[in-house]
């Protein structure tokens, strides 16, 4: 009974999310498509800043190689491979990019790695913008579609099902569905194993982690090129979406907003990271199309001077930030967890002592009287 109600737990949310296409708009897939690549990345960063305790500032840097490595390798000019091949092959180099530079995270920690990653930001970006017949420079290039034995993810053949029309976003809606399962199942399992737990004795005790056997450089180079690899997954399934990529997203912005998506969400946590992930994404969205019904928020391209909704979508996650760190430090999961805890306490129940199971102690009145010396 407890296993099928476990697999319930799982395939409930599934089949809701498998059913949303059917029903909503172009408008509400896009954010959950942008919801579920950043999803991707914040679970990679996550894993690295929350359960290895490294300082990362650079993982906009690795969304761009996984955008651009895809864009290359299955566009023209490029190799033209297929761009399924091109996908997994993106995902590698965003992978050997972390290896690269996986020496410099063994060695170095804290704040010193956060500025050594941001180096990457500005580095990546100057590419971007001079490497144009790579990237095509400060217009970028368009994507070309996924294509997977001969099904195209975008509108380019008439699909219906059961009598709805399937565009780009309801074709996309379940590739990433599908992606960030994968990436949810490997990261949790990731997490649970051996290498989880050499991660968060890492990240609590460098010097206990090594006296149990954990080779600190080794474990804390290998988080190093997993979070790329989700990022450069995250990089691809947004190109998709985006169906063109240019270098100004890839900017130190958006590596703050995965920060703000984990702490918001919680570190360490696989759940957590998708929830800071969703907010943080789909409030400058909803805020956009919202922004002439929202008081002190102006519209898109006004210019009036008021706060626009993409800033004052900032302000909003900023201020929850600081709301997280004083009242919920463990942010959203950590919030869940405990009301979760709450709900199951049944109401006047006496606490669980702590001697239960322990043999009945005398009573007073039984315990013999200490003899005194005569």
């Amino acid at each position: 009974m407890s296993d099928l109600l476990k697999y319930g737990r799982l395939l409930v949310p599934l089949l809701l999310l498998g059913a949303l296409p059917f029903y909503l708009d172009a408008f509400w897939l896009r954010i959950g498509l942008f919801s579920m690549a950043a999803a991707i990345g914040a679970v990679g960063l996550g894993l690295l800043t929350g359960s290895a305790g490294q300082l990362s500032l650079g993982h906009a840097f690795f969304l761009a190689v996984g955008a651009y490595g895809y864009v290359w390798l299955a566009g023209e000019p490029g190799p033209g491979l297929p761009p399924a091949v091109a996908l997994v092959l993106a995902v590698l180099l965003a992978g050997a990019a972390g290896g690269l530079f996986s020496p410099v995270a063994g060695r170095v920690k804290g704040i010193y790695l956060g500025v050594a990653t941001l180096a990457l930001v500005f580095l990546g970006h100057h590419v971007l913008l001079t490497a144009d017949s790579v990237t095509g420079g400060f217009n970028g290039r368009s994507v070309p579609p996924l294509e997977i034995g001969g099904f195209t993810f975008d509108q380019g053949d008439d699909l219906t099902v059961l009598g709805v029309p399937f565009g780009a976003e309801e074709r996309l809606w379940y590739l990433g569905l599908a992606l960030f399962a994968l990436t949810w199942f490997t990261a949790r399992g990731l997490l649970r194993g051996r290498p989880g737990r050499a991660l968060v004795a890492l990240r609590d005790s460098e010097t206990a982690a090594s006296v149990m056997g954990v080779h600190v450089a080794r474990y804390r180079s290998a988080a190093f090129v997993v979070s790329s690899m989700y990022a450069g997954l995250a990089g691809v399934l947004l190109a998709l979406a985006f169906r063109r990529v240019v270098p100004d997203y890839f900017s130190l912005a958006l590596s703050v907003d995965y920060l703000a998506m984990i702490v918001i969400g919680g570190l360490g946590s696989v759940a957590g990271a998708t929830a800071g992930a969703v907010f943080v994404t789909a409030l400058p969205l909803l805020m956009t199309r919202y922004a002439d019904q929202l008081p002190l928020v102006a519209t898109p391209g006004s210019g009036d001077g008021s706060v626009g909704p993409t800033e004052a979508a900032r302000y909003l996650y900023g201020a929850a930030i600081v709301v997280i760190l004083l009242y919920a430090p463990d942010g959203l999961s950590g919030l869940a967890r405990r009301t979760r805890a709450r709900l199951r306490r049944r109401p006047g129940a006496p606490a669980p002592s702590s001697d239960a199971g322990a043999p009945p102690r005398p009573s007073a009145t039984a315990v013999r009287a200490k003899e005194h010396t005569p």
